[in-house]
């Protein structure tokens, strides 16, 4: 059960994380032009996949943590079992 319950875990926190970074939107669709906000600064003009200075947010701690925390205790539980 214990096994189970940790694959499960690490499972969800990968699935969480993915999730996470669909959420925040397509990266495909440049950001909005506002009057405050400038256009951006693209490799090619139009909607890309590769926008110049895209920055790396979707990896930071403070949006990933519940997915990284699921990861930590499935991974824990699964190296418990297999010590004993």
């Amino acid at each position: 059960m214990t096994v189970i319950l940790g694959a499960l875990l690490t499972v969800a926190g990968i699935v969480y994380m993915a999730g996470a970074a669909l959420r925040r939107g397509r990266l495909s669709d440049p950001a909005p032009t506002t009057p405050d906000r400038p256009a951006p600064n693209l490799a090619t003009p139009g909607p890309t996949l590769e926008p110049r200075r895209r920055g790396l947010g979707f990896l930071g701690l403070s949006q990933n943590w519940p997915g990284l925390l699921m990861m930590a205790v499935g991974i824990l539980l699964l190296l418990s079992m297999a010590v004993l």
